[in-house]
């Protein structure tokens, strides 16, 4: 079994022959610290925040380096969205958002480009979308190759909208006094996503990951009302367009996502990930999930991957496979990325420790 059929069968809550592995992000930063543990000859590449989040070549070449060294079995990549700087350290994407670039790497919205209600007028990202914007993609899936699985991201209406609002809290206010704008972004943002679900089909794409948090520790962002009014209908039409497609999607968010767990699955939703250690069990997440859904995630990247020894990674992923892997159905992957405090070391004791643990049928004590 190949790396792709691997991630697939898992997404089809089958059990392939070794728990797969995936990973959301890999961060620039973190890509050349890993590569000069992994890789024999001297890396000249240095990680830099100037590109506004999308990565240069000699990167992209270090993390197929990686992803091949490893056995890791899918990719992750991001398409352009145009952002180019307009001072030291602010950038505008095609789209009329200006962004602060974070110390991590993704950058902030500041000024959206939907400051009234009277700027949805005529406004259109379908046909600012390019083929062009995937040229990354495709560069990684045509070196890496079709034995692996290549996920691509496409971000949530959700928080393409807050985006576009210039600030989360300007869309949550929204949905209390503006609900027809919400609806309006929700369309735009939507019909984006279809198109660039479209683009990345062809270019050999063969899951969408979809990133934007619904949810913090204690509880989701909006109330289970909000979300099913401004976000599941929009969620099913984009499932539906990949389904559609002939292609995975899964969701990503952060957080404490059980209040609307059953909507995801409704949704149709191949996978949930990451399936955060702090407020999820994944256990007991697994054993819901059974049958409906993929589970990914759950290695911890708050405080073991940062700040743990190799030996509690280590015990963390067997104890994490004997809950979630027996029957199939589980990928593994960080509970989020790995970010720059995430010692390299640790991530590859990770992936070594499921290469050692994570075969079925499964023997774990």
């Amino acid at each position: 079994m190949n790396s792709k059929q691997r991630i697939l069968t898992a997404l089809n809550n089958g059990q392939p022959d070794r728990v797969p592995i995936f990973e959301l992000l890999i961060d620039e930063s973190s890509v050349v610290k890993l590569a000069k543990l992994l890789i024999a000859k001297p890396i000249e590449v240095k990680a830099g925040k100037t590109r506004f989040g999308e990565e240069s070549f000699q990167i992209m070449d270090l993390y197929c380096s990686i992803i091949n060294e490893l056995e890791i079995d899918a990719t992750t990549t991001n398409f352009s969205v145009g952002l180019e700087a307009i001072s030291e350290d602010r950038g505008r994407d095609k789209f009329g958002t200006v962004y602060l670039l974070s110390l991590h790497g993704e950058p902030v919205p500041l000024e959206g480009a939907i400051k009234e209600p009277s700027d949805i007028k005529g406004f259109d990202m379908v046909s600012k979308l390019k083929p062009d914007d995937f040229t990354g993609v495709k560069y990684i899936i045509d070196k890496v190759g079709r034995n692996k699985a290549h996920f691509t991201n496409i971000l949530d209406p959700f928080k393409l909208s807050w985006r576009l609002r210039g600030g989360m809290q300007n869309l949550l206010m929204d949905y209390v006094l503006r609900p027809q704008l919400v609806h309006a972004l929700s369309r735009i943002t939507t019909d984006f996503d279809l198109a660039a679900i479209d683009i990345a089909t062809k270019i050999g794409v063969d899951v969408i990951t979809m990133p934007g948090d619904l949810a913090g520790e204690e509880n989701i962002l909006m109330s289970p009302e909000h979300y099913r009014e401004y976000v599941k209908p929009y969620h099913q039409e984009i499932v539906k367009h990949a389904h559609e497609k002939g292609i995975k999607i899964v969701k990503h968010s952060d957080g404490n996502v059980w209040p609307i767990l059953d909507d995801f699955i409704e949704v149709g939703f191949d996978g949930i990930h990451p399936i955060q250690p702090q407020c999820m069990d994944i256990k007991e997440v697994k054993k819901y999930l059974t049958g409906k859904a993929c589970v990914l995630g759950n290695i911890d990247c708050r405080d073991l991957l940062p700040f743990g020894t190799e030996e509690e990674v280590e015990r963390t992923v067997k104890e994490t496979i004997k809950k979630a892997a027996p029957g199939g159905g589980y990928i593994i992957s960080s509970s989020n990325s790995i970010h720059p405090n995430c010692k390299p070391e640790n991530y590859i004791a990770m992936v070594k420790a499921v290469h050692k643990y994570g075969k079925y049928p499964l023997h774990i004590n």
